[in-house]
C-alpha cells in the first residue's frame, strides 16, 4: 500500500552517485564517506582541516576544506563542486560539535559556537546547494541531528537545542521539497564512539562504533527512510518517553540519568 511506502526514493545502488559529505574528518562523517566509497559512490569530503582530509581520503575522494559556519565560503565551495561534477545527487550535513553543558554553568561563547556549527552550518549548506537541487528536480539532502533533539536532557543545554532545531528543520524541508522531487533525510544517532563523545565523563548507554553508525545511515538511505535513527532500542525508548506528560517525562529522565 502507498501509505506504507518509503517516504523517500529507495537507492538501489550508490555506484556512480555524486555525494558530498560535509564534516568528514573523523567520526560518523569519515566512516560514512568511507562506506560510500566502498559502495562505488563518487564522494567529496569537507572539514576545516585539509591535513585531516588528506590523511583519510587522499587519492580516493575530492577534498574540499571548508568551515561550514562561513556562508560565503560554503556557497563558493558548493558552486565549484557542482560545476565540476555537473550536478549533485546527495548532500550530507554531518558537521557538528558538542560540549556537555548545564544551565548552572552556562558558557555563552561555547553555547553560541555549538549552535553556529550544528544549526547555522546546516542552513549555510542548505542555502548553498538548494538552487542546484531545485534546478535538477532531484537529489537529496540529509541532516545528522541526534536523539538528544527529541527532548531536553541534562548536560545537553546548547547541543540538544541545536539538534532539536535540526529535527524541526528536516521535517519542514521534507514538506517543502519532497513534492519537488528532492529527498530529505533526518539522521538521529544515539551515542557513537567519536572524538567528541570521548570527552563524556558518564557511561553512555548503547554505545556503538562510527562504522556501525555509517552502516545504519547508508542502509537507511538505501531503504528510502525519512528518519534514520539508531541504535533502535535506545532511540525508540527516547521516542516513547517523549510521549509522556511532562511530569512523567522529567521523572523518567532523572531516574535514568541520575541527574
Amino acid at each position: 500500500m502507498a501509505f506504507f511506502a518509503p517516504l523517500n526514493s529507495p537507492i538501489a545502488s550508490f555506484a556512480g552517485k555524486r555525494v558530498w559529505v560535509v564534516g568528514a574528518s573523523t567520526g560518523i562523517g569519515a566512516a560514512t564517506a568511507n562506506l560510500l566509497l566502498e559502495r562505488g559512490a563518487k564522494v567529496a569530503v569537507s572539514a576545516r582541516s585539509l591535513e585531516s582530509l588528506e590523511s583519510a581520503f587522499a587519492g580516493r575522494a575530492t577534498l574540499l576544506p571548508l568551515d561550514v559556519t562561513d556562508a560565503t565560503a560554503t556557497s563558493r565551495t558548493a558552486q565549484r563542486l557542482c560545476e565540476s561534477w555537473g550536478g549533485i545527487d546527495l548532500v550530507l550535513a554531518v558537521a557538528g560539535t558538542y560540549k556537555a553543558m548545564r544551565a548552572s554553568e552556562i558558557k555563552l561563547a561555547e553555547a553560541r559556537r555549538i549552535v553556529d556549527v550544528n544549526l547555522n552550518g546546516v542552513l549555510n549548506l542548505l542555502a548553498a546547494v538548494q538552487p542546484v537541487l531545485m534546478r535538477q528536480g532531484e537529489g537529496g539532502f540529509g541532516i545528522v541531528a541526534s536523539v538528544a533533539g527529541y527532548g531536553g536532557l541534562p548536560n545537553s543545554l546548547a547541543y540538544g537545542a541545536s539538534k532539536a532545531a535540526c529535527v524541526n528543520l528536516a521535517q519542514s524541508l521534507y514538506l517543502d521539497l519532497h513534492q519537488r522531487g528532492i529527498d530529505v533525510y533526518l539522521v538521529s544517532p544515539g551515542f557513537v564512539a567519536t572524538p567528541l563523545t570521548a570527552k563524556n565523563e558518564f557511561k553512555m548507554p548503547f554505545l556503538i562504533s562510527a562504522e556501525q553508525a555509517a552502516e545504519e545511515i547508508v542502509e537507511g538511505l538505501e531503504r528510502g527512510d525519512f528518519e534514520i535513527h539508531f541504535p533502535r532500542a535506545f532511540s525508540r525508548m527516547l521516542k516513547a518517553i517523549n510521549l509522556l506528560p511532562h511530569r512523567l517525562y522529567f521523572w523518567c529522565v532523572r531516574r535514568f540519568t541520575g541527574m
